[in-house]
């Protein structure tokens, strides 16, 4: 099969699988090559996932780039279980922020670059895209895929300082214990957040984590609504987490689906903990 024509396919299949509502991201995945956002082939990918466990992998036959339209993840690093996250899961988060063309939007943790590259389809050059990667080698590299995009601007760093804008969407693309003050502040009115709030687990090895994805969405106000969106197992913010909050996360996942499901707001006032409160924190809870 052509390569355009795979790329076609996988986006569609994308669509189907993922109840996709956005036409535009459906267009960005067929138009983004993702082998042009990873190292060399044949690749090591995700066989299978256990999400008691660290993901079980495999090698592709050959550098056949069709090896990687498929809703797998794509190691970026296996040494260290870093993936390019798998379509499927990133594509839902993308939806959920309802890109348009224009908007302003800070992709937080863009590895190699391939999603920050989807996103900057969708909102077109007229548009803007700050994408922030905490590792030097993948940030560089990052850049250089990223060059012919003009309206994406990307830096060397974890987002945590202020960075001076406001953005219409945000997508953290890494586990954390809970939102930064940084980026609730950056986030326009009318705009939608994409976080993970996740707990370390030891069985999944040190960089792993497994938790709550939530889609936040800040009125005219300045008042935050919470929605679950999925549950997930995703790579662990590097120098963005917090110890206390790690081991009450992991509590709070143990209570069950119908508590963390309970979830409609996150407040940013001072206030006691109650029965409502999931995760009440230091100048934030996320509650009922």
């Amino acid at each position: 099969m052509d390569l355009n024509l795979r790329r076609r396919f996988f986006a569609e299949e994308l669509e189907a699988v993922c109840k996709l509502q956005s036409s535009a991201l459906v267009e960005a995945f067929a138009a983004v090559p993702r082998e042009q956002f990873l190292r060399s082939g044949p690749w090591t990918v995700v066989a299978d996932v256990d999400f008691m466990g660290p993901p079980r992998t495999r090698a592709t036959p050959d550098a056949d780039p069709a090896r990687v339209y498929h809703n797998i993840g794509v190691a970026i690093d296996p040494a260290r279980q870093l993936f390019n996250g798998q379509p499927g899961t990133i594509a839902v988060w993308l939806d959920a922020l309802a890109l348009a063309p224009g908007a302003r939007v800070l992709h937080v943790g863009c590895g190699l670059g391939y999603y920050t590259a989807v996103i900057a389809e969708c909102v077109g050059a007229g548009g803007r895209v700050v994408a922030y990667e905490v590792d030097d080698v993948l940030a560089a590299e990052a850049r250089q895929h990223l060059a012919s995009r003009r309206w994406i601007d990307v830096r060397r760093g974890d987002a945590s300082e202020a960075i001076g804008e406001t953005f219409d969407a945000i997508v953290i693309n890494a586990g954390v214990t809970h939102p930064l003050d940084t980026w609730l502040d950056a986030l326009a009115p009318a705009g939608r957040m994409v976080v993970a709030v996740t707990s370390d687990m030891a069985a999944m090895g040190a960089t792993l984590g497994k938790g709550v994805v939530f889609v936040l969405v800040k009125d005219d106000a300045g008042a935050l609504s919470a929605r679950v969106l999925s549950v997930v197992s995703i790579y662990s913010a590097i120098g963005l987490r917090d110890a206390d909050l790690n081991a009450r996360i992991g509590k709070a996942l143990m209570d069950g689906p119908m508590k963390w499901a309970s979830v409609k707001r996150l407040r940013r006032d001072q206030h006691d903990e109650v029965d409502t409160c999931w995760l009440h924190g230091k100048g934030f809870c996320l509650t009922g």
